[in-house]
């Protein structure tokens, strides 16, 4: 059996586990004590087989992740169990320096926000949405709103949001903030572009809805995203 780790991934260098589920998916193989399998992995992530299935695939194709059949000696089919894979000593270790880097680099960028614009959540708000529209693909045709959502959860669960759709995909619950430190000093700016970045993603996919708004710390470890239709002309055209 591999050797496991119960610290945190090094997301810069393995840019595959930008999304937060893959993340805790990993860590939860280091953490175990033994193998485990699919469903056992679920429970522990608290999400669904199929999803943890997808990436474990992801893991095993870049070398995170073995997995095998157990070995048995009563009858039945093996399980199928898995385990993440040690890190080698050649390995980068990107601590908590580089974490204090960037935070850095947030705190400056904000302060001249802030100190400079005219109007600084309408510069972050709109700075965002420039982002968003970027990483956003347009699609041959408008998405549903449904698919909308869907792609919306997928894009900020790359950023590390850990969002969660509720409310009949009314709401996007958002249960990490990759800015915390910063955006607990300087919430209106630093929300603003989170705020654009949802805002810019879904103009840019041609969805029928939109973030309506973005409240943030609702509680000290969420935030919520509204979603509303967007609103439409008399000949049914967005207004």
């Amino acid at each position: 059996m591999t050797d496991h780790f119960a610290t945190p991934v090094d997301r810069e260098r393995h840019r595959l586990l930008a999304g937060e589920s893959r993340v805790r998916v990993l860590e939860a193989l280091r953490a175990a004590p033994a193998p485990l399998t699919i469903l056992e992995l679920a429970d522990l992530v608290d999400l669904h087989p199929n999803t943890v299935r997808m990436h474990l695939a992801q893991l095993v194709d870049a070398g995170l992740a073995t997995g095998r059949r157990e070995a048995r000696d009563r009858p039945g089919r093996p399980r199928l169990v898995y385990d993440a894979v040690a890190a080698t000593s050649e390995e980068p270790d990107a601590g908590p320096d580089d974490e204090s880097s960037y935070r850095l680099l947030a705190e400056v960028l904000v302060n001249h926000v802030e100190q400079t614009a005219p109007e600084p959540v309408a510069e972050a708000t709109a700075a965002g949405r420039a982002w968003g529209r970027t990483l956003a693909r347009e699609p041959s045709a408008p998405p549903s709103a449904e698919r909308a959502t869907a792609d919306l959860t997928g894009l900020l669960d790359r950023f590390g949001f850990a969002p969660h759709p509720t409310d009949a995909g009314r709401t996007i619950e958002l249960h990490r903030c990759p800015f915390r430190q910063v955006a607990e000093q300087h919430s209106p700016v630093v929300c603003g572009v989170h705020l654009g970045l949802m805002q810019g993603a879904l103009e840019r996919s041609g969805a029928p809805i939109r973030t309506g708004a973005l409240k943030p710390f609702v509680t000290p470890e969420l935030c919520l995203a509204r979603l509303e239709p967007v609103p439409t002309g008399g000949d049914g055209r967005a207004a």
